[in-house]
């Protein structure tokens, strides 16, 4: 039966680092986690860690890969079907990111702008030996990303609606949702209702 411990923000980071610290080709980590978990942040994070060791690593950040916003607002604002499975593009991240970084050694950091509502003309990376790619966003369980490890920043329900803006409540339904849909394992699974104090879950026969 899975347990939770305690651990520090820079532990889980160290953790989430290991496994890709004696990579020799390029890997792919990805953070999943409702805006309110503040993905792109802890991704950041480890990004620091695995450049303070001398490896080539970056973020890519799915709300760099909305889609335009005559799709993702076509049934209105605040469609909760919409943001489940229009607003990003899952399949473009996967095509231009995960894929394109294993097969060709290369990467597209941002497909559109989202305030601006346009292109984001960014510039194609070649990536240096053994690259370390975070992606982190909403909803990433169940899209085929094919990532090296996995991170789940679960919030409880009462968590989401607390850290959640007003504006953006609306979105709860459809993260639920998701979630309830699109079980899996992740390698990490940390509850993070308090990101200063957040929880590993151990099963029994893992080491701590």
């Amino acid at each position: 039966m899975p347990r939770f411990l305690p651990i520090t923000p820079d532990s889980l980071v160290e953790r989430v680092s290991r496994p890709v610290l004696t990579a020799t080709s390029h890997t792919v980590i990805a953070v999943d986690g409702a805006d309110a978990a503040d993905p792109v942040a802890l991704a950041r994070r480890i990004v620091a860690a695995l450049r303070d060791t001398g490896r080539s690593a970056d973020v890519v950040s799915l709300h760099d890969y909305v889609r335009p916003a005559s799709l993702r607002m076509e049934f209105g604002r605040t469609d909760e079907m919409s943001y489940r499975t229009t607003w990003f593009d899952y399949a473009a991240l996967r095509r231009e990111v995960i894929d394109a970084l294993r097969g060709h050694g290369r990467w597209l950091p941002a497909l559109w702008d989202e305030a601006a509502d346009r292109s984001a003309r960014a510039a194609i990376r070649t990536a240096l030996p053994a690259t370390t790619l975070v992606v982190a966003g909403p909803m990433l369980a169940g899209r085929r990303l094919d990532a090296d490890v996995t991170v789940r920043l679960d919030l409880s329900e009462a968590a989401l609606h607390r850290r959640t803006p007003p504006e953006a409540q609306w979105t709860i339904p459809a993260l639920l949702r998701h979630d309830a849909e699109n079980p899996f394992a992740p390698t990490f699974f940390v509850r993070w209702d308090h990101p200063d104090r957040p929880a590993l879950r151990v099963d029994d026969n893992q080491a701590d």
